[in-house]
């Protein structure tokens, strides 16, 4: 039987989280979402649970608020590069959900990677 759009997505997504988790044992995690309007990323410490910074294109002081294009993305990773250098985190791994890593998302992490971030 066909599985679901939605479906495939959550199965793509536990396995990527899963691959991930096994090779970056100790690293925070870069965490995307993307929806049709918006894109939103957050940097994930798993072993205590917490969210050490975020950042959206839902930002007033991002300039682009509404949009959901490759320039906003951009924003978005160069603001979260500059936000984990300032909590102290040089280095973690890219968690792109079940979202292909193209256009928005390649966007978002090659941004973070120009801020200083390494992923």
């Amino acid at each position: 039987m066909a599985n679901s759009k939605r479906q495939l997505f959550l199965k793509r997504r536990l396995r990527v989280r899963n691959k991930l988790r096994k090779v970056n044992a100790g690293r925070m995690r870069l965490s995307v979402h993307r929806s049709n309007k918006n894109i939103s990323v957050q940097l994930i410490d798993d072993v205590n649970g917490r969210t050490l910074a975020s950042a959206s294109s839902l930002e007033k002081e991002l300039g682009v608020v509404g949009k959901n294009n490759v320039e906003a993305a951009g924003k978005v990773g160069a603001a979260i590069a500059e936000r984990a250098k300032k909590a102290g985190i040089e280095e973690a791994y890219f968690d792109r959900g079940g979202f292909l890593f193209h256009g928005k998302v390649k966007a978002l992490a090659d941004a973070a990677r120009e801020g200083g971030l390494k992923i």
